[in-house]
């Protein structure tokens, strides 16, 4: 089934996280509210009432894709690389 969800207004918004910054792209809730993607990590997404709850609640779920990645990546081997823009 597809979704009616037609959002209202997109919105960007950088979160600093360990001095890392992270861009939130914000859909405002036709019901209310506001739902969120950190465009960096797509696995964080998370809903607020209010914008101050979606960046607070999108803070948590960007700490946690992170310190789920630190979990899963231990025994690999990293190399660090930097993209020039």
């Amino acid at each position: 089934m597809l979704s009616t969800y037609q959002p209202c207004e997109l919105v960007s918004v950088k979160k600093r996280l360990h001095g890392r910054k992270y861009t939130i792209r914000i859909q405002e809730s036709p019901e209310g509210g506001y739902t969120g993607q950190c465009l960096e990590l797509p696995g964080a997404i998370s809903e607020g009432e209010t914008l101050d709850e979606l960046k607070s609640n999108m803070t948590e779920a960007i700490q946690l894709v992170l310190d789920g990645l630190e979990i899963m990546s231990k025994k690999d081997k990293k190399i660090v690389i930097e993209v020039q823009s």
